[in-house]
């Protein structure tokens, strides 16, 4: 078994795998205030609810966007399963050829997404993740990654609209009956679930003109569940597409 850390700017998504199957995930706060020895605990409170026998976690491997906590999760881990975690990073074997004018500033989250994307999907392939932020990018004909667009996640997207707009109350994220809506709240609602649905749909079309050739599309992220079934393009939804690469990173990288 390997234990794979997915973590993000508001999550960090803990997966248990074994022999390519994912056994269960979890997820905590990403809390920059936490030490190591407070994510130690955390993680083997987690892995004890899920009776994981930690003699069998041969390994473990760790994807960060959060580089002021990566450090302290490395840590967490080698506490609670004896053995250092992978690290994605710059020089670790992927599998992917990234042609990008400066290869190292590629987000770990993305470069694992699109190494599962690549092995386990038909490509060309576009790749998008909506969490914090929502990144759109792509891989071309021959397996290529080479780049793509980043915008402004759905939390983000609302947060301006209440702070900057005074009469604008926060709500809650929901899908209203129909577009053209009549109060506040469902207005605000279909803009953001409708308006994002649309600019994806949009983004693929805008992509695939520019590879030359129509594309698979995979959707992974924490809101990705809310938004894709309203877009019109064929797009495939998978949550767990990151635990899926970090564990083909992990056996890249083991071998």
């Amino acid at each position: 078994m390997i234990l794979t850390i997915d973590m993000g700017n508001t999550h960090i998504e803990l997966g248990m795998i074994e022999d390519s199957k994912i056994l269960f995930s979890e997820r905590i706060a990403t809390d920059l205030n936490k030490t190591s020895s407070e994510y130690a605990v955390l993680i083997d409170s987690l892995l004890s609810i899920r009776e994981v026998d930690i003699d069998k976690v041969d390994g473990a491997i760790l994807s960060s966007v959060v580089p002021p906590l990566t450090y302290e999760i490395k840590e967490a881990v080698k506490k609670v399963v004896k053995k250092a975690p992978f690290i994605v990073s710059a020089g670790i074997k992927t599998g992917l050829n990234i042609k990008i004018d400066s290869p190292q500033t590629l987000g770990a989250d993305i470069l694992v997404g699109c190494v599962a994307t690549k092995y386990l999907y038909s490509y060309p392939a576009i790749v998008i993740d909506m969490g914090t932020a929502t990144t759109i990018v792509a891989i071309d004909q021959s397996g290529d990654f080479i780049g793509g667009a980043v915008l402004p996640g759905i939390g983000i997207s609302l947060n301006a609209l209440s702070n900057e707009a005074s009469k604008l109350p926060k709500i809650n994220i929901d899908v209203p009956d129909k577009v053209i809506c009549t109060t506040t709240e469902e207005c605000m609602q279909s803009g953001i679930v409708f308006g994002q649905a649309s600019l994806l749909d949009g983004m693929i079309n805008k992509m695939e003109k520019e590879i030359g050739a129509k594309c698979t599309v995979v959707a992974t992220g924490g809101l990705a569940r809310l938004i894709i079934p309203h877009c019109e393009r064929d797009i495939i939804l998978d949550n767990e597409l990151n635990l899926k690469g970090l564990d083909i990173l992990y056996r890249k990288n083991k071998e």
